[in-house]
């Protein structure tokens, strides 16, 4: 197993970094929500905006938990590169095959937080057809 090299691990880094912006802006754009629904609710305290906070809630830990996968899958990537540069490479492949497993599960952990964002905006749908129908 003396296949991997200091170009494999490498190969991740533009591909994890890419994927840590796309997490950083969703983190964001859940704050901003997070501070207009306090706002709002402060204004009127309404359950709606309770309910509404705690799927951003759900969210957030989803987000901070596909975050620590993804960065640790870089910092896995790293190490394997300097356990190759040291020729330590049984444990390079370990380490490398963990990093793997890591951005798996930070992927896995996005294909969650999609379905409940999803399911969050169909709610919102539903309400504005229930309005229009009301209206016809």
């Amino acid at each position: 197993m003396h296949g991997l090299d200091l170009s494999t691990p490498a190969l991740l880094f533009s591909a994890i970094s890419l994927i840590m912006l796309a997490y950083t802006n969703r983190f964001l754009a859940y704050a901003a929500v997070v501070r207009d629904l306090h706002d709002k609710y402060l204004k009127n305290p309404d359950e709606r905006y309770i309910k509404q906070i705690k799927n951003i809630k759900k969210r957030l830990y989803l987000t901070r938990s596909m975050q620590i996968a993804g960065i640790s899958s870089l910092l896995l990537c790293v190490l394997t590169m300097f356990l190759i540069y040291i020729e330590q490479f049984t444990v390079a492949v370990w380490v490398f095959g963990f990093a793997l497993v890591l951005l798996i599960i930070s992927l896995g952990l996005l294909i969650m937080e999609i379905q409940i964002s999803v399911k969050a905006l169909e709610h919102h749908i539903s309400d504005i057809e229930k309005v229009s129908d009301i209206e016809k």
